[in-house]
């Protein structure tokens, strides 16, 4: 009883009264103080949203008809986020020469509508299945067995010289069912960006014990990536590597972490086959979502 009646007390009336002497000791809002003391990144962009490195968010710092602004802002275009800066600079009665509270804001709100955006793009490339009728995706196709095979010509379109890759068939175009055209656009990335890697990757992936089907775990790593974006697991990793909005190519920068990474955690664990396959793959994927849970982190391939 006396728990509920403190806080009660508290979020009625201590609260306000705290918040008034602190405004008139510092000269600064709730809300600046929450930024001075974050530190740039996930930490202050997550502290302003409603899940972060602290309980609560942002939108609770102000009068309830003013918290649609923030809990809006995850859906505001880039242009929009200036206004959005400036009403919450006018509501908290912020002073427009705070420069660099403006700037931090400005970042955080792009961060987070980024984030949104973001999820939205690598949506709709894994809702587009691949199509051999479709020139441009065939071509994608090609230029992944010529980045990973430079020295032997593919006979044909069909054929069983697939396999050496890691499909699982004759057409790899059956293989892609699950992460539609976002899994060839990711194994190609990362044999573009990093050739010596994948094939080095593709090498070990050969092993006559340890060995296992590079394009089909490729795959299976894009739809890792894919669940840990969505389930917004990798805000923290993309807020402290990108001062604004992320793109597209930062998810992808992030399955190559992801491919070059498992690689070696196979190799470190030594499975009895690859009939264990899911087993040490579940185990990765809780590795490196204990990882993304330090508001901190940054996963990146050049790390």
């Amino acid at each position: 009883m006396l728990v509920y009646f403190w806080g009660f007390l508290y979020s009625n009336y201590v609260r306000f009264w705290l918040k008034w002497l602190w405004r008139l000791l510092t000269r600064k809002c709730e809300l600046q103080r929450v930024f001075d003391g974050s530190k740039a990144g996930a930490r202050r962009t997550l502290s302003i949203g409603n899940a972060g490195c602290r309980p609560g968010g942002l939108a609770q710092l102000f009068r309830k008809p003013f918290r649609n602004v923030l809990r809006n802002a995850v859906h505001v275009e880039e242009a929009e986020v200036e206004k959005c800066v400036r009403d919450v600079m006018k509501e908290k009665k912020i002073e427009q020469k705070d420069t660099g509270f403006k700037t931090n804001l400005h970042i955080s709100l792009l961060q987070i509508s980024g984030y949104k955006k973001l999820y939205l793009n690598v949506e709709n490339l894994r809702k587009v299945p691949y199509d051999s009728e479709n020139e441009e995706h065939e071509e994608q196709l090609i230029e992944l067995w010529n980045l990973l095979m430079p020295h032997e010509n593919l006979k044909a379109r069909i054929t069983k010289q697939w396999c050496d890759i890691g499909f699982q068939g004759d057409d790899p175009k059956t293989d892609f069912r699950g992460m539609g055209l976002l899994g060839l656009v990711n194994l190609v990335y990362f044999s573009k960006h990093y050739t010596d890697e994948a094939r080095q990757i593709l090498s070990r992936s050969n092993h006559p014990k340890l060995g296992y089907s590079y394009a089909i775990v490729g795959i299976n790593l894009t739809e890792m990536a894919y669940s840990l974006l969505k389930n917004g697991a990798l805000k923290s990793h993309l807020y402290n590597m990108v001062s604004g909005l992320p793109q597209m190519e930062h998810f992808h920068q992030f399955y190559c972490y992801l491919v070059y990474e498992f690689d070696k955690f196979w190799f470190e664990e030594e499975p009895e086959s690859i009939m264990h396959f899911n087993q040490y793959r579940e185990k990765f994927h809780e590795k490196i979502k204990g990882l993304l849970l330090d508001c901190d982190v940054i996963l990146t391939l050049q790390n």
